[in-house]
């Protein structure tokens, strides 16, 4: 089972290749995903597993010839 911790939009910078905080603050302006937190006004936080869900749900289908 994944670690089901909470993750600061720069530690899911740093797990996603490519991610800016920019990039996750335009998602979160537009209501796109991933899912996030705000426990308290300022405090914005993602579930680890919600993030690896997310990435494994946007996989793209190649064909070949």
């Amino acid at each position: 089972m994944r670690d089901d911790r909470y993750l600061s939009p720069a530690m899911v910078c740093e797990l996603i290749p490519g991610m800016t905080l920019d990039i996750l603050a335009v998602r979160r302006h537009q209501r796109l995903m991933p899912p996030y937190y705000k426990p308290s006004g300022n405090t914005v936080v993602y579930r680890e597993s919600e993030i690896h869900e997310w990435v494994a749900n946007s996989r793209v289908e190649t064909r070949c010839g």
